[in-house]
């Protein structure tokens, strides 16, 4: 059938839509309680136009809806289903970066050492023998190759 989307290039062009940071903490906000744009403003701290472009693509996907009370524009997440997405997010980030922190811990306790030497701080690299370590903010010393010159 012509003009159906797969149920996959549906969820990916979802996708698409949230992968803007500013869309996904209008979302953060808008599931705690409708909001009022002032207060996206002032908690976002980006320009109203910028603001008012993205807002526009979350209403046009139908996942935040607007209500004038007056001159006050509020916005509110259209079902708590988004709201649960947020917070499924935030379980699955959390999930990879404490697996992200165990294994970093792991390589840590199992680094090789030397007899006599300390052990090296992480993202440093081990001295030479003969050498003298790098100290902080000075450029090491290298032979200039024919590609420098």
């Amino acid at each position: 059938m012509p003009g159906v989307v797969p149920l996959y290039q549906a969820k990916a062009e979802f996708f698409r839509m949230l992968g803007h940071p500013v869309r996904i903490r209008v979302l953060e906000l808008l599931g705690e309680g409708p909001t009022t744009v002032r207060a996206l403003l002032d908690e976002i701290g980006i320009e109203a136009s910028s603001l008012s472009q993205q807002l526009a693509v979350l209403r046009r996907a139908g996942i935040v809806t607007s209500t004038r009370e007056g001159s006050t524009v509020v916005y509110a997440l259209a079902g708590p289903d988004v709201a649960d997405l947020m917070r499924a997010a935030r379980r699955i980030l959390t999930e990879m970066i404490t697996g992200q922190a165990e294994l970093l811990d792991a390589l840590r306790e199992d680094r090789p050492s030397q007899p006599g030497t300390a052990p090296s701080q992480p993202g440093t690299a081990p001295s030479q023998p003969g050498t003298a370590p790098s100290q902080p903010g000075t450029a090491d010393a290298r032979p200039a190759s024919a590609d420098n010159a």
